[in-house]
Formats: C-alpha cells, structure tokens, sequence
C-alpha cells in the first residue's frame, strides 16, 4: 500500500510503503486504522535523517527477522538514504496490549456507554503515546521526527506486526 503527499516542506515523508508481503487479510477497523494513519501521516509530518541528507522522503516499512525495518529512500526511490533496522522486543508486548484495547474499543463502540468508550479510548490512547515515545527515542540516533509522526508510525507499525 502506498500514497503520496503534497509538496509543502523538505523535512517530511512525501511517500509512504508497507511491506504488503508480510501483511494477512485485516479486518475492516484494522483497515480503517491503516488508511487514516497513512493519510494523516502524509497530510502532516516531521521527518528527517539525524546528520542525512534533507528530504522529502520515500518511507518503506517492513518487517524482516521481527525487526522493524524503516527504508528511507530518496523521493523518487532511486536511493536508499539511510535503512535503519530496530529490534521489536521492546514494543512487542505494548503492541499485544495496543491490540486487547482496540479490540474492547471497537466492541465497546457497537454497545457500551458513552462514557465506557471514552474511558476504553483514553488508555487506548495512553497505550500509543507510549509506543510513539519509544520509537522517538529508540530512533533518536538516525531519524528526527515528531509525536504526530511518530503515532501514525506506530500505527502502521503494529498493522504490520498482525500475523495471521
């Protein structure tokens, strides 16, 4: 799956590509999640190598070997810029429980109070500025980027982690 924003700045993710090899067959809110995390992402981002050269860039994420693997490209993807591989273990069991809150959250929204969702939907949330967190500061060395970005990362990150 891929998307392309509009030109407004250098230091951004103009391209974004998931790794759909290692993508089963989601669900429609898993789905949803994804299209709106792409879009947002592309509509409004900070992004930029530590030390690299300016953007805007072409972001790949795959996952390979349970590393997530951030292929920084050039525009046009005609260069890799940087390729930077980062261990999952540290989110892994975030990510478990970042599914277990979706899943209530989306139950929850077919049934449940209102004030039951808002409570389901803020942990949700606290579970996601935990996971941006992480990456900012597990990615500190090689890329630049800022908690908005680093949320829709995240989402697509555990998109990518669902296995079938």
């Amino acid at each position: 799956m891929t998307g392309e924003a509009p030109d407004t700045s250098s230091q951004r993710i103009a391209k974004v590509a998931l790794d759909e090899q290692t993508v089963v067959r989601r669900n429609a809110d898993i789905e949803h999640e994804r299209k709106v995390a792409i879009f947002d992402l592309l509509e409004d981002n900070e992004f930029s190598l530590t030390g690299g050269p300016e953007g805007p860039y072409s972001l790949h994420l795959s996952i390979e070997d349970n590393r997530l693997v951030l292929d920084v490209r050039s525009e046009d993807d005609a260069e890799t810029l940087e390729r930077v591989v980062l261990p999952l273990a540290p989110l892994r069991n975030l990510i478990k429980e970042y599914f277990v809150v979706c899943e209530s959250y989306f139950a929850a929204i077919k049934t449940a109070s209102p004030s039951r969702i808002e409570a389901i939907d803020m942990g949700r949330r606290g579970l996601h500025n935990e996971g941006s967190e992480i990456l900012i500061e597990r990615l500190i060395d090689s890329l630049s980027m800022d908690l908005n970005t680093a949320r829709r990362l995240f989402t697509l990150v555990c998109v990518l982690h669902i296995k079938g």
